[in-house]
């Protein structure tokens, strides 16, 4: 369900972007280039702005609240599902190399330096 909403939310957005693009911002838009008094009935309303301006706000409400109805329809992830990517499977499959054991060091045969002893104290 919620993949319709978005491409209902796509196929509004490049209706409302079509929509915007036709109109002018003078108010010349599409009336102008049908060249006068006559076309501005054609639609059925008193000026074709007007008309144009009505879909473009009901397109945009209509976009706001597909958007927002489609929050509902997002599913809530389950706890057990977590993240599904093919790296992650492949690092929980993989093994870590074993870590080496470690070493202690071996008796040495060298003896070990003597201690100095201190210098006796002149009088």
């Amino acid at each position: 369900m919620f993949t319709v909403f978005i491409v209902i939310i796509a196929i509004i957005a490049v209706l409302l972007i079509l929509l915007v693009l036709v109109q002018n911002s003078k108010g010349g838009g599409l009336a102008g280039e049908f060249g006068g008094s006559g076309a501005t009935q054609m639609f059925g309303v008193k000026r074709t702005t007007d008309l144009l301006e009505q879909i473009t706000w009901g397109l945009a409400g209509a976009m706001a609240t597909l958007a927002l109805v489609s929050n509902l329809f997002i599913g809530t992830p389950s706890a057990d599902a977590g993240i599904n990517s093919v790296n992650v499977e492949k690092a929980n499959s993989r093994s870590l190399p074993a870590a080496p054991a470690p070493t202690t060091p071996a008796p040495s045969t060298t003896p070990a330096p003597a201690q100095q002893q201190p210098a006796p104290a002149q009088k």
